[in-house]
């Protein structure tokens, strides 16, 4: 068993845990006598407590757990005792050879150290190593394993001939993830909302909206909405004139200062994100024969819902992406692209850079029409359709808490409301894919979502097993307070735990975006997004 396959059994075993406490914790709490409740849509409100707890997995019982991070002493007010890139080295573990084996491993071990020079003594600090290969354009994300004193392990599997060379950037001290981990905490949000309020008029109100009444920052009454399909709330200060029940339209409201000028030190860009000193020369790897493949690629099954994931789960060569699960395919006409999803109705239901999907298959597919729905763009819903192949393309975004422009409230549809109205079947794919505005509160608040989006999943499978599920894990790409890729990587933590067990199919869009040498961004290029896409259609089209 390689270094890789042994890291991921130990996060195995590290994941068993999550949402019970939090959720028995949310659905005990209660709110303020002065709160103003808006009643119900008259529909049939979905069974969403019950069935929730009792559908959660083992994987779910214990958020310490699944969110483990080493605890650090922090640096005491010394910004030079933080860790710093510019001095913290990493060498070989073993003795440099002239080539190496392809389908073997490079190790190397790291020591970090602080702007002073000295070694540290603790782990927790969040460190990105790659192997990249320039000449093939290929690239891999490297094993980082936290001894939890000052040291890591790096391994790299060695998955292409030719040349190759280790590049490790530390993207967030430990004492800035301490600031992070602090804050996401304690803090019951870093933003806040608008909500818009109408009377019959036309006068308007506008107050601030969010994820519970403290953070409406009012002292007086608030209003409460209930959204009937999932159970969640929603709060907004109580407009001066108008009733709770003119509500009509939501957008972004601010970025709230939540970090003292140490803390903004701690994250600043010049020491946030940064390449070490070069520490191992360049390798060549050789392969292990002549005429055998270049590519150190098992056979693996076709792909399919509920497969293992490998750590990594992928690697690029020649700017394409070769799943380690599973055979993955390169949809590289519009012909295949079509052939694919011919007959089919996909929905799309999560943030923007799931809409980056729907858009690239309306701009490489000329023959998909957009429709017009007369709707804000940044949130939908968006329609796309191919009538000579019968193809319908959906996304709309999540409900609240969304960060947008103003859009109308009657837009914001839960997901797990849209998953109660479908039928599924073999023609329907379902693609969600959340996190990126969860960052901004305490991890209890996506754990409540997602319990009730695996329940409305599970609900799905269940009355038509052949429906395919797809989950796009976060990307890389945020860097601040408000989002970072430590808040990512906890993120795509609890969506691996929350859709345990289940018949789904992963995308793993955290290691798409950290495996080549390009710059990190929220909404990632068209390389990027074209190989996101295909490991979707791989899933639609196995064969």
């Amino acid at each position: 068993m390689g270094p890789f396959m042994k890291q991921y059994n130990g996060y195995k075993i590290l994941t068993v845990g999550l949402v019970f406490p939090v959720w028995i914790l949310y659905c005990t709490m209660s709110w303020s006598d002065d709160t103003i409740f808006r009643p119900p849509a008259p529909r049939p409100a979905y069974e969403f407590a019950s069935k929730s707890i009792e559908s959660l997995p083992q994987e779910l019982a214990n958020l310490t757990n699944l969110l483990y991070w080493p605890l650090t002493p922090g640096d005491k007010g010394d910004l030079l005792a933080s860790t710093s890139p510019q001095t913290s080295t990493y060498h070989l573990r073993g003795p440099a050879q002239a080539s190496y084996a392809l389908g073997t491993y490079l190790e190397a071990i790291l020591i970090a150290r602080d702007h002073r020079g000295r070694p540290k003594t603790h782990g927790g600090d969040l460190f990105r190593a790659q192997l990249l290969g320039p000449d093939v354009k290929a690239g891999v994300p490297g094993d980082v394993q936290d001894l939890e004193n000052g040291t890591y392990l790096l391994s790299f599997p060695l998955l292409w001939a030719g040349k190759a060379q280790v590049q490790v950037r530390l993207i967030h001290s430990s004492e800035a993830i301490g600031v992070l981990r602090r804050i996401w905490r304690e803090k019951r949000a870093t933003v806040d909302f608008q909500g818009y309020f109408r009377g019959p008029t036309g006068t308007e109100e506008t107050v601030i909206c969010n994820v519970d009444p403290q953070s409406t920052r009012t002292k007086g009454p608030t209003c409460q909405y209930r959204d009937v399909d999932s159970g969640e709330l929603w709060f907004c200060a109580q407009p001066p004139t108008l009733p709770c029940n003119s509500l009509v339209g939501h957008s972004s409201g601010h970025y709230l200062n939540v970090t003292t000028p140490h803390d903004e030190a701690l994250l600043a860009w010049k020491v946030t994100d940064k390449v070490l000193p070069q520490g191992i020369s360049p390798i060549q790897i050789r392969t292990t024969a002549p005429g055998n493949s270049s590519l150190a690629l098992s056979p693996r099954p076709p792909c399919h819902p509920g497969l293992p994931a490998p750590k990594p789960s992928g690697f690029y060569h020649r700017e394409v992406w070769h799943s380690l699960s599973c055979s993955s395919r390169s949809f590289s006409t519009v012909d295949s692209i079509l052939g694919c999803l011919a007959g089919r109705v996909v929905h799309m239901m999560g943030d923007s850079t799931l809409r980056q999907w729907w858009e690239y298959l309306l701009h490489t597919v000329p023959s998909l029409k957009s429709m017009d729905l007369h709707v804000t763009y940044q949130t939908g819903p968006l329609m796309a359709v191919e009538t000579s192949r019968d193809i319908v393309l959906h996304w709309r975004a999540h409900s609240w808490p969304l960060r947008s422009l103003r859009t109308p409230v009657a837009s914001l549809h839960s997901v797990v409301r849209e998953l109660g109205g479908l039928a599924g079947g073999p023609h329907t794919v379902v693609v969600l894919g959340l996190g990126a505005h969860f960052t901004t509160f305490p991890p209890s608040i996506f754990v409540r979502r997602l319990t009730g989006i695996r329940t409305a999943v599970a609900a799905l499978l269940a009355r038509e097993p052949r429906t395919l599920v797809v989950i796009k894990l976060a990307n890389t790409g945020y860097k601040s307070v408000y989002g970072s890729d430590w808040f990512t990587l906890q993120v795509n933590r609890l969506l691996r735990a929350a859709f345990a067990g289940l018949h789904v199919a992963f995308v793993d869009a955290w290691e798409m975006t950290s495996s080549l040498a390009l710059p990190d961004n929220i909404h990632p290029g068209p390389l990027i997004v074209r190989n996101e896409v295909d490991s979707l259609l791989s899933f639609v089209c196995p064969a």
